[in-house]
């Protein structure tokens, strides 16, 4: 290598020489510089979500409305934490059975949170604003540590820390699951491991590493799961490529983990139970590894969120939410460059080497290429059925990658700026390049029909006593649960029939979604597929009558705009009598 500006064993930036030690400007611009890179990664979020922040309650996610209704029930039902009304198993949905929120993806941790914000303005507000947080609060973490903790330069930890919040894959989980994305307190989880590694007040990093291991829980537990995968091959790696370890490694970092793991037992072992134990959890998992397995070819294809992308690369995911792998042909050529550039530091070598491990267990049982499914075997064959990591999704373990080759990207930018002179601008200019192509556009939006008035002005208060249980007309189910934002726009004051989630309504009690609906669901959703009345029967008032006492239904509503509004009105008219005009909807008082 030329001469250049040199770092010290930690790869420490140098500060311009021309400035004096003891100059303020010298103090005070590592502060500027986090500062602005954090207000970068605010407008990069903004940027992203543009769409959903314009109008929140009047747009929704364009490719995966479903999930925003399901997220925004949950973010609602958070703020029962705050009057002392929350539960981990609630009858609010799938009255009266009720549901295991711990069982779903049912963002505690960012529902408590957010829950004065939810409170303020409501339920989709809360929704879109948490969207951004999220990409701007992993792209911030990711920053801070590597500038500070592994000590790279601004430049390169900030090219680590966008790529970190922004990578295809997470914008792609964007689009309706904020428990994935709410991976903000990974970089504190890693810096206390670092610290422990170091030897630093391992009692104290420990105590905090579990505290934050329990928040992580409660945020995300399926993003807790592949960072605890990806810092456990990290250490292996790195340890099996730099040698000696420093003999206070050990006992260090094995005594700060004993006591993360204590503090984390004690904290989340009722939770846990509660999740794969208690009332109304099911066994096993729902989707389908099979189905959620990543396709070879969509490592160097362009996400069709991105910037350079096209709909054409849509048929190698199995939906817009888990573009996971879409990491694109110029990042991996650069990585694999700077990896045989870096090949001597040890923690750039352990990030490549992992990340190619945790992208083939990504490839799920079987290998999928062009969207074909072949006969060859893949890793993640050998730990399919296991406890836990059966409830991870193959494909997501690419997404335990992104800070991984985050790192890579900031270690090369580093090493060019700070040592040497000939690679000092084109080092960081082909990286900038690389990432180009895959800068995430905003995600897609479309209008969404308005919560009617009826439930955001209070007239339902005049139909169901608190917590008392309101028919939507149909019943929400996972194919269209919009109508569970009636209640979430109610901040959960009522109970909800059927619904969108998870629950042991499998085979004998395995986890499936959603519930086999009733006789009278089922006659709602026959009017509606048909757009004309069903031939009534005594056995549908019979069946009627029965479903009202199992719902403990105190009313039935049917907003303005339902698809099949005429034949459904007809159907309840008919069965409950001539239903009553209340602000935007009809609502038939139930009688068993």
């Amino acid at each position: 290598m030329t001469s250049g500006p040199q770092t010290d064993e930690a790869g420490t930036a140098p500060v311009d020489q021309a400035t004096p030690a003891n100059s303020p400007l010298r103090r005070r611009r590592p502060w500027i510089n986090d500062l602005a890179a954090c207000a970068f990664m605010v407008l990069a979020a903004a940027f992203v979500t543009k769409g959903l922040l314009a109008d929140p309650a009047g747009r929704g996610l364009a490719l995966n409305p479903g999930d925003q209704a399901l997220d925004e029930w949950f973010l609602a039902y958070a703020t029962r934490a705050y009057r002392g009304d929350f539960t981990f198993v609630t009858g609010a949905l799938n009255a009266p059975e009720g549901i295991n929120v711990l069982g779903n993806a049912s963002l505690v941790g960012l529902g408590v949170l957010f829950a004065p914000l939810t409170l303020a303005f409501g339920a989709p507000v809360t929704f879109a604003v948490a969207t951004g947080f999220n990409l701007a609060a992993n792209g911030a973490g990711w920053y801070l540590l590597f500038a500070r903790t592994a000590r790279l330069h601004r430049l390169g930890a900030l090219v680590g820390g966008v790529f970190g919040g922004f990578a295809p894959g997470l914008v792609s989980q964007s689009n309706g699951h904020l428990h994935m994305t709410a991976a903000w307190l990974v970089p504190p989880i890693v810096w206390c491991v670092i610290t422990l590694a170091q030897g630093t007040n391992t009692v104290r990093r420990g105590l905090l590493l579990g505290g934050l291991v329990t928040a992580q829980f409660f945020l995300g537990e399926e993003v807790l799961l592949l960072a605890a995968v990806a810092i456990g091959l990290f250490g292996l790696a790195f340890v099996a490529t730099c040698r000696p370890v420093p003999r206070h490694v050990l006992p260090s970092l094995g005594l700060g983990l004993a006591i993360a793991g204590a503090v984390g037992l004690a904290l989340l072992a009722y939770p846990i139970w509660t999740q794969f134990r208690g009332p109304q959890s099911g066994a096993g998992a729902v989707f389908r590894p099979e189905f959620y397995s990543a396709d070879l070819k969509s490592f160097t294809a362009l996400s069709p969120l991105s910037l350079a992308g096209g709909a054409s690369a849509t048929r190698l995911a199995s939906g817009p939410a888990e573009y996971t792998a879409f990491f694109g042909a110029p990042v991996l050529i650069v990585v694999l460059g700077a990896t045989l550039w870096m090949w001597r530091r040890p923690a750039v070598v352990a990030c490549t080497v992992v990340s190619l491990v945790l992208w083939a267990l990504a490839l799920g049982p079987h290998i999928v290429v062009g969207h074909e499914r072949t006969a060859q075997w893949g890793p993640y064959s050998l730990i399919a059925g296991a406890p836990v990591v059966e409830w991870a999704l193959p494909t997501r373990f690419a997404l335990a990658t992104v800070p991984l080759l985050g790192f890579v990207l900031a270690a090369a930018v580093h090493a060019a700026i700070t040592q040497t002179e000939t690679l000092k601008l084109l080092v960081p200019v082909a990286v900038i390049a690389a990432l180009v192509p895959i800068a995430p556009r905003p995600l897609p939006t479309t209008e969404r029909a308005p919560v009617p008035r009826f439930f955001t002005e209070g007239y339902w208060r005049g139909y169901a006593p608190r917590d008392g249980t309101i028919v939507p007309v149909p019943l929400p189910d996972w194919k269209d649960p919009q109508s569970m934002r009636w209640a979430a726009a109610t901040n959960v004051s009522f109970a909800t029939p059927q619904g969108w989630f998870i629950g042991p309504y499998g085979n004998g009690g395995t986890s499936a979604v959603g519930v086999f609906p009733r006789p009278t669901s089922q006659l709602l959703h026959r009017a509606v597929a048909n757009d004309n009345p069903p031939v009534l029967t005594d056995q549908d008032r019979v069946d009627l009558r029965r479903d009202i006492g199992y719902w403990h239904a105190s009313c039935f509503v049917l907003a303005d705009g339902q698809p099949g509004a005429g034949a459904l009105k007809t159907t309840l008219d008919t069965l409950l009598g001539p239903g009553e005009r209340v602000a935007d909807v009809w609502v038939w008082r139930a009688r068993g």
